[in-house]
């Protein structure tokens, strides 16, 4: 078996999608009186009621830098062990655009469909083994994997750091009444309030920023659409990055609903770890 596997959908994406992830979304103590908060407090009320998150379902659209547009549809448990289902399509790429990724059990699989299968002998899912291969550099590349393992609320706090957030009015989403709000965040003044959170927190958030940076984000135009319950109903970010624009809508689809992922058949997956060590063996 060829051990060197284009993985399907670029990693770019991948990874982006996964650090990502959504702003995850949990019921607060009061319900509807963002809208009648001044706009900083009413944001910052709705990140902080992200911090109980256990699931969610999550749709994705946009542009991402390099991979162009992008649809994602995903459920994600985060309590109290993660696991994730999601499907991606990239749809400037044609048939190398559309992956699935399931995390479940500590390891990671991406799917690709017909095409992976030319390249891995008809097996269309590629297995890393998160503790076998210690989700190193390489496998970030490939895949994104230690920003799987992120708490995915982590940017829907950014806006808190924003200096003009405003109220832009009311609007509808996915059939909910929300309060539109805006602002826009410079990452340098981000990475400037770090030393204010707790340790767990400080981490998470460098690391989300991390990625941005990574990208040539230098500042982040942000919209969120808060519900009655004080949540997140729908989050956008939009920014300027090296390699072309970064436009990524997130919408809440479910909160805290069973989630249930299962690893693909093992008849048709190929196992990364073990074609690193056959390739050793005949080295």
């Amino acid at each position: 078996m060829n051990t060197s596997v284009r993985v399907p959908v670029g990693a770019g994406l991948a990874a982006l999608v996964l650090a990502a992830g959504a702003v995850g979304c949990a019921k607060g103590d009061e319900a509807g009186g963002s809208s009648d908060m001044a706009p900083a407090a009413a944001v910052a009320k709705a990140a902080k009621n992200t911090e109980e998150i256990d699931s969610l379902r999550y749709r994705m659209t946009g542009k991402v830098p390099e991979e162009g547009r992008i649809k994602v549809e995903a459920q994600m448990q985060i309590k109290p062990a993660l696991a994730m289902s999601m499907k991606m399509t990239a749809l400037d790429q044609g048939a190398d655009g559309s992956a699935e990724i399931r995390l479940v059990d500590k390891a990671m699989y991406i799917g690709g469909g017909p095409e992976a299968a030319k390249e891995m002998d008809g097996k269309s899912w590629l297995k890393f083994d998160l503790e076998a291969m210690g989700g190193g550099d390489e496998l970030n590349q490939l895949g994104g994997v230690a920003q799987a393992e992120q708490n995915p609320a982590t940017e829907s706090t950014f806006l808190t750091g924003a200096e003009d957030v405003e109220k832009v009015g009311t609007e509808t989403v996915e059939g909910v009444e929300t309060t539109h709000y805006k602002g826009t965040v410079a990452l340098a003044d981000l990475e400037k309030t770090l030393g204010d959170e707790d340790e767990a927190t400080r981490e998470k958030r460098q690391k989300s920023l991390e990625q941005y940076e990574k990208m040539g984000v230098d500042e982040l135009a942000m919209d969120m659409w808060v519900d009655g319950d004080d949540r997140p109903k729908q989050f956008r970010m939009r920014g300027e990055a090296d390699k072309g624009p970064l436009d990524m809508t997130i919408t809440f689809l479910g909160i805290n609903e069973p989630v249930k992922v299962t690893a693909p058949p093992a008849e048709d997956t190929a196992d990364l770890a073990e074609m690193m060590k056959e390739a050793a063996a005949e080295s």
